[in-house]
């Protein structure tokens, strides 16, 4: 399926809420070097959320090669693995502002879902993608819900 909106459960993946229990999950973001060479980062969802089904937010590390990739292209996709089915979604993204007393400094996006794709097997259920293990829980949940609230500020 390819349509400009997220499902169901990636909505509710990437909605911001109960993130103690979603905190095994990350995702791949893919951008695109000046060598024209794909580049690969890690994504969690105390980094993203979604606004709606056509509009998330990200809140990435600055200066790394993923934010100067996005800022070069406004280009992304990200992947996710999620009700047995693996997901592709490209963005479009523009930066914004940086908040001057944001206690988690990043550079912020807002990114509209240009397409949505699910891709399943139908002689095999895809059943888990990348999954972490937080060194310190407590600290980083609380991190990610701070940086979640000031990724939604405008």
């Amino acid at each position: 399926m390819t349509n400009p909106a997220l499902s169901d459960h990636l909505f509710m993946l990437f909605d911001g809420n109960n993130l103690a229990r979603k905190q095994h999950e990350a995702f791949m973001l893919l951008t695109v070097t000046e060598q024209n060479w794909p580049h690969t980062a890690m994504i969690s969802v105390g980094e993203i959320v979604a606004l709606s089904r056509t509009s998330l937010r990200l809140s990435l590390w600055e200066n790394t090669t993923t934010t100067r990739n996005i800022i070069r292209t406004g280009q992304a996709t990200l992947t996710a693995v999620s009700n047995h089915s693996a997901c592709y979604i490209q963005l479009s993204l523009n930066r914004l502002p940086a908040l001057e007393e944001a206690k988690h400094p990043r550079a912020r996006f807002a990114a509209e879902v240009v397409s949505y794709r699910e891709d399943t097997a139908k002689y095999a259920d895809i059943i888990s993608g990348v999954q972490i293990q937080l060194k310190e829980p407590a600290a980083v949940i609380e991190r990610w819900e701070e940086s979640l609230r000031e990724l939604l500020q405008n």
